[in-house]
């Protein structure tokens, strides 16, 4: 089969695309192209989250960067993404694994590449691991490995603790006596995953829900999206609370409910703590936006006189500019957010703190945060919609967009377009669609911003007629 790397990493189906044979394959690769970039001397860490057969994969793994000469430290239980990311960048490591299908179906599970910076692997990166991959599988490369008690013995593999160090950072980059000494009531739902017990050991007090292991993730993917958070969003409607964060499985992203128990999206996320990284942190720097992302970034950009940039759906994308110019935060729709004076990855735990800091040096809640920065930039409505898409149907609808002619979409003339990732249609009052294949899974998403939640399902109901789903 081809080995291909998706927005971040290689997924596929348990048993199905992603086996050991398969991984195996990937494991001696990823070893071929540390050797050959002078980064195997370095070392290599290894973490993994809660799915399953997460542990095993990852130990297998270890086994093949062993018997490569590769030194490992391999995580000793489940851990977040970002406290992976946090040890390769603190340890000096080549590289980092993280073995988790983030929060795609619990079918699946991945394989993401971290650089020696700690931040997803760029494009150039994954194209070159992916060629070394079809090499080695051309010319029937030998799996080189060892097993794992006796990498173990040898002190080739060491077990370490992922989540002590990167603790030590969340306190330093962050406010914690102001959050704790706020007395926020505030409930986490880390979904199942490899976030939980995190946040609650930082902020005494904070409940923690779902926080089991679950490798079904409670009957839904672990993608913390308005339709899979009633729960937390009932618990703050009580009143027992005044803010929900979500987690996904491998913590990365992050998503919220409001005082209200209304679902907080990643787009009013990225545009409170924007402002607040701005006024009250004083921190500058460039800001990045996917093509998927609210326009409240780029008239907050604008407000600041900060530069924005536009990249492609994927963090790895924004990760690339946060390397090449000074960037003060770049997020993206799917709760992916990164921030100045981290590594350049993704962190949902840091940006739930980021949002309960906001709050205890405000005195306010996130909504009205929120509605303080929309009275001055305007107030917008968004959604989105995942549809199931066969193969077939999905290229002749990537054909059919791919030669234009799309001039009116529900009435409204479409003044420009912008097909960077996916196919996205912008209207004379600045309002958009977007029409995107997904890259990693058999979905049609369809996204939608507009000055009133009418206009947005009117969009978002011709999009599904321009797809035929």
């Amino acid at each position: 089969m081809q080995i291909q790397f998706g927005t971040d990493g290689w997924r596929g189906v348990i048993a199905d695309t992603f086996t050991f044979d398969n991984l195996s394959l990937v494991a001696q690769a990823t070893m071929d192209y540390l050797h050959r970039e002078g980064l195997a001397q370095k070392g290599l860490v290894i973490g993994y989250d809660r799915r399953f057969l997460s542990r095993e994969f990852a130990e297998r793994v270890a086994e093949i960067a062993a018997g490569n000469d590769i030194r490992v430290e391999l995580s000793d239980g489940h851990a977040p993404t970002p406290a992976v990311s946090w040890a390769v960048f603190e340890r000096g490591a080549g590289a980092g694994v993280m073995i988790t299908a983030s929060h795609n179906p619990p079918r699946y599970n991945g394989f993401k590449i971290k650089e020696a910076f700690g931040g997803s692997a760029r494009p150039s990166t994954t194209k070159a691991l992916e060629a070394v991959v079809a090499e080695n599988m051309a010319s029937g490369r030998r799996v080189e490995s060892i097993p794992l008690a006796d990498a173990l013995a040898s002190g080739m593999v060491r077990r370490f603790d992922a989540s002590a160090p990167y603790l030590a950072q969340l306190e330093r980059y962050v406010d914690i006596e102001a959050i704790r000494g706020s007395g926020i009531a505030a409930v986490v739902d880390p979904m199942f995953g490899a976030g939980c017990g995190i946040l609650p050991k930082l902020v005494p007090g904070l409940v923690e829900i779902n926080g089991t292991e679950n490798p079904s993730f409670g009957g839904h993917p672990p993608e913390p999206i308005a339709e899979h958070l009633e729960e937390l969003g009932a618990l703050v409607a009580s009143g027992k609370f005044k803010v929900g964060l979500a987690l996904d499985g491998d913590a990365d992203r992050i998503g919220a409910v409001d005082e209200s128990g209304e679902f907080f999206s990643s787009h009013k996320i990225f545009t409170v703590l924007l402002r607040h990284l701005y006024e009250r942190k004083g921190v500058r720097g460039g800001v990045v936006k996917t093509v998927s992302t609210t326009r409240m970034i780029d008239l907050l950009a604008e407000k600041y006189g900060l530069p924005l940039y536009e990249t492609p759906i994927g963090f790895k994308h924004i990760c690339e500019l946060m390397l090449e110019h000074d960037i003060l935060m770049g997020g993206e729709e799917s709760g992916g957010l990164g921030v100045k004076g981290h590594i350049p990855e993704r962190d949902g735990i840091l940006m739930g703190l980021l949002l309960l800091e906001a709050m205890a040096t405000s005195g306010k809640g996130l909504r009205q945060l929120l509605e303080e920065t929309m009275d001055e930039i305007g107030h917008f409505y968004y959604s989105r919609i995942d549809l199931g898409i066969e193969q077939s149907a999905k290229e002749r609808l990537v054909r059919e967009l791919s030669a234009g002619g799309i001039d009116t979409i529900a009435g409204l003339k479409v003044v420009e377009t912008n097909f960077r990732d996916g196919f996205k249609f912008i209207f004379a009052d600045r309002s958009w669609l977007l029409i995107r294949p997904s890259g990693t899974e058999p979905v049609l998403r369809l996204y939608s911003e507009a000055g009133n939640i009418e206009q947005v399902n009117s969009l978002l109901s011709a999009a599904r007629g321009i797809a035929g789903v």
